[in-house]
């Protein structure tokens, strides 16, 4: 599996998102979009919005939390074949 987080520093989304991908060994390449120049046309262009943690699974874009109700912990699991104890 192939993944990479969209994400900045100040995100507190993008903060959850990577501890959880750090608790369950999860690697990823860490795009800071305060540093990549393009980075944030390229959410929107894949996207349509501005919206960041993004996770780009495969090829997929994936965003892994609903804005005012946090990360999508169950869904995300299921998408990286994370198996519960």
């Amino acid at each position: 599996m192939d993944l990479t987080v969209y994400s900045a520093p100040w995100c507190p989304d993008c903060r959850v998102a990577k501890r959880f991908l750090a608790e369950h060994n999860i690697p990823y390449k860490d795009i800071d979009i305060t540093q990549t120049p393009g980075a944030v046309e390229e959410i929107i262009k894949n996207t349509g919005k501005r919206a960041i943690p993004q996770f780009v699974i495969d090829g997929k874009w994936v965003q892994p939390y609903v804005p005012g109700k946090g990360f999508l912990y169950d869904e995300m699991s299921k998408r990286l074949g994370i198996k519960k104890p």
